[in-house]
């Protein structure tokens, strides 16, 4: 590591020197220092560093013969077996700085406004399955989860660093990413990740602080592979409950005498003594025995070489991961406003939820290609797993007087076998592939739950696709369906904590979609669609309990991107038009837009550019409300509120410099311009106008 480069980190840990103490069953945020003036130093010195780097390895070039460069390659998994998905790099300059923007996570994200806090994607089609740890859904964006795992096969040691920060001493944030990948020879890949964010907020008692690892290997062979990952999480989350009142952000004037400005951080909130902690790990492994026959192939006119051709894959796969949701809130007066139900102390909440999971599958697998009568690939597999679930311990407090103890709401009168439950479960499945062929590739899914609480339920997945040439590229058109029967996870089912108790004997949820899309390249268009019928569908009612809907829901929905492209000047837009059938069950915006016009030029011969504006924007609906102590999201009642129809715009330059990509931003800058009002949920705005900057390098060995 070069010299600028630990100047770096040492002014990154002298800004940010930051603690969290446990005290009486409370937390608080401790910050020693906030020197903006550090954190330039720090985005300095990495692109002081990468620039020497740079100019030594020209040095370096100019003088030897350059040898031809091996492709690297990047995938994820997919569960169970742990087959290999194509991925990316995440080196790309298009739209960088969008990443450090809560809101605009998706083109329409329910939030309540912090990096690192919770929110929930309008676009329906986008949703991610429903997780058997309920607190995992509105943190997904942030976790480190099984699909998001990325396995490196690079020939130079890569590292990624990434900074993000921005605000002042109120509103900062900070958000240090790295990623490591390298190779140990041709068969043997290793690799590592770090996450670390903490971020204010721009609203009072919205602080988080995130902070992730990772470790991962693999190793491919002619005979046997192996692949595993190592990921941990610890997110901790303030909760604010949203402002008190919505004419803070919409005519604070009103509130304040005539007075027409507030700041954010002066606007009063619901709860300040609420905090949410998650967290959680995962540790994955797949081995893969191979059998085939080897073969010679021709390399050129006097080179023969013997290549090893597998028949049949063999493969074992763990899968265990754990989770612990904790929720406090120590103001008991904020607690009585803020719900009604108290089932253990009427005084203060801690609620403990612990989760853990060990998956076991065995498969066999057909290799598709081995011959050329093996035009498709077939796989099945059985997967076994046990799963634990431990809630709450104590009926109530032993400390409680007799007085707060007649506060208390009544237990139900299950709760004394809820706390502990262990559960076991069977699944077998199997997979009809074919990836090979430049005209028809398909593949279908579909597993069967056997024993124990998935018995009875059904998933299955399918796709075909189709490719062809037509004015001189390749236009793509496909088609996809996906059947479930699921029954609702034990937490929707059977559940203890301070504030909400329920016991549901609810059915089996029943999805069925179908949708395509087309992709024409040289008009740089692409169109999807689909439609989706939900039966017995489970959603959180007004009161903020599990409910269960008997009837069907459908949800219809389309989508247009279409980029536009004249000599530098780029304008890309994404269009998604959805419609539910039960509005007041399922809320989406009718109509979502992503706009982005931006100027894309190379400067200087070396620097690459990207200079523009863009804006999110959705339609007026009757948004969710995001319940703290469950993390969930529930529907509004008859007083129900629209939230949505505003604009969210930022002006922003994107950079490119040999290995190094940095962002200047100017975030919400048309806050106020065209309406005040700009909630992303009932109660919660999303972030005022702010200034955040940005800075990604690689360093290749």
């Amino acid at each position: 590591m070069c010299l600028c480069e630990l100047t770096a980190i040492y002014f990154f840990t002298r800004s940010r020197a930051l603690r969290i103490v446990d005290v009486d069953n409370s937390v608080k945020f401790v910050n020693f220092a906030d020197m903006f003036a550090n954190r330039i130093i720090f985005a300095l010195c990495l692109m002081a560093s990468v620039v020497l780097t740079a100019g030594a390895d020209s040095a370096v070039l100019d003088n030897e013969p350059k040898k031809p460069a091996r492709r690297s390659s990047a995938w994820t998994l997919a569960f169970p077996l742990g087959e290999h998905l194509p991925s990316t790099f995440d080196t790309l300059t298009y739209n960088y700085q969008r990443n450090a923007i809560p809101s605009m996570t998706t083109d329409a994200y329910a939030t309540t406004g912090n990096m690192g806090a919770e929110g929930l994607d309008m676009i329906y089609f986008n949703r991610r399955k429903e997780s058997a740890f309920m607190f995992d859904r509105s943190l997904s964006r942030w976790l480190s989860e099984f699909d998001k795992e990325k396995f490196y096969d690079v020939f130079t040691p890569m590292t990624l660093l990434s900074y993000n920060f921005g605000g002042n001493r109120d509103n900062h944030l900070d958000r240090l990413q790295a990623t490591f990948a390298g190779n140990v020879n041709r068969r043997i890949g290793i690799g590592a990740s770090l996450d670390y964010l903490y971020s204010k907020g721009a609203y009072n008692a919205q602080a988080t602080k995130d902070f992730s690892f990772g470790f991962s290997g693999y190793y491919t062979g002619d005979r046997y592979e192996m692949q595993a990952f190592f990921n941990h999480f610890n997110l901790l989350n303030k909760e604010n409950g949203g402002i008190t009142d919505p004419l803070y952000i919409t005519d604070p004037a009103e509130l304040q005498g005539g007075y027409d400005h507030i700041q954010a951080k002066s606007i009063p909130v619901r709860l300040t003594a609420a905090h949410t902690r998650l967290v959680g790990a995962e540790f994955f492994m797949s081995h893969a025995l191979k059998v085939g026959f080897w073969r010679q192939e021709q390399v050129n006119d006097t080179l023969v070489r013997d290549i090893y051709v597998p028949v049949t894959r063999f493969i074992y796969s763990l899968d265990y991961q754990s989770r612990h949701h904790l929720f406090l809130n120590t103001d008991a007066t904020q607690g009585r406003e803020f719900w009604s139900d108290f089932y253990l102390n009427p005084s203060a909440t801690r609620d403990d939820t612990y989760y853990w999971d060990l998956t076991n599958s065995l498969g066999v697998e057909m290799i598709e290609g081995f011959n050329k009568w093996a035009r498709f690939g077939l796989s099945a597999y059985a997967s076994f797993a046990v799963r634990n679930y431990r809630q709450v311990t104590d009926s109530y407090a032993p400390e409680l007087t007799e007085e707060q103890i007649a506060e208390l709401s009544p237990l139900p009168d299950w709760f004394g076998v809820l706390p502990h439950t262990r559960q076991g479960l069977l699944w077998v499945g199997g997979r009809l592939k074919k990836e090979q062929g430049s005209i028809l590739r398909y593949y279908a899914d579909a597993r069967f739950g056997i024993a124990g609480d998935v018995a009875g339920d059904i998933e299955a997945d399918g796709k075909v696709e189709t490719r062809f040439r037509m004015l001189g590229d390749t236009v793509s058109i496909s088609a996809d369906a996906h059947f479930s029967n699921l029954r609702p996870s034990f937490l929707i089912r059977k559940y203890i904590s301070n504030h909400f108790a329920w016991d549901n004997d609810f059915g089996q949820t029943r999805r069925f979609r179908v949708g395509g899309s087309l992709v024409i390249p040289w008009t740089r268009t692409t169109l999807s669609a689909g439609v989706e019928n939900v039966q017995n569908m489970v959603y959180f009612d007004p009161s903020s309990l599990p409910v269960q809907y008997g009837g069907s829901v459908q949800v219809f929905a389309a989508r247009l991107d279409q980029r536009l492209r004249f000599g530098i000047w780029n304008w890309d837009n994404t269009l998604t038009y959805q419609t539910s059938s039960r509005q007041d069950l399922l809320p989406l915006p009718a109509f979502t837009l992503y706009s982005n016009m931006y100027l894309n030029f190379k400067a200087f011969r070396v620097l690459d550019l990207q200079v523009g504006v863009d804006c999110d924007y959705y339609t007026s609906y009757k948004g969710y409300i995001y319940q703290p102590a469950t993390m969930t999201f529930r529907v509004q009642g008859d007083d129900a509120v629209s939230v949505g129809n505003f604009p969210f715009a930022n002006l922003y330059v994107t950079a490119k410099l040999y290995k190094v990509r940095f962002y200047v931003m100017w975030s919400h800058f048309n806050q106020g311009l065209f309406t005040k009002s700009y909630f992303s949920m009932p109660c919660y705005p999303v972030n005022p106008r702010n200034l955040q900057f940005g800075l990604s390098v690689d360093f290749a060995d």
